[in-house]
């Protein structure tokens, strides 16, 4: 698994998808932190979803961030 990456996407209807699947816990905060301020500076509702990959350790957890 490939670490401390962001990825982003534009869906057609404007949505911006942003998804870590895997932030070691050295960068955790700091991911976390980057996400809380985009989530500000972009507006609009914002739902964040467990990815469905199973079992994941404490420390590699993964969120999905959505911005409308």
């Amino acid at each position: 698994m490939s670490m401390d990456i962001i990825n982003w996407e534009i869906l057609a209807d404007g949505t911006i998808s942003l998804k870590t699947p895997g932030i070691s816990k050295e960068n955790h905060i700091s991911a976390d932190e980057l996400l809380d301020q985009l989530a500000e500076n972009m507006g609009g509702a914002v739902t964040i979803e467990k990815l469905k990959q199973g079992y994941v350790p404490v420390a590699q957890h993964s969120h999905d961030h959505v911005h409308h």
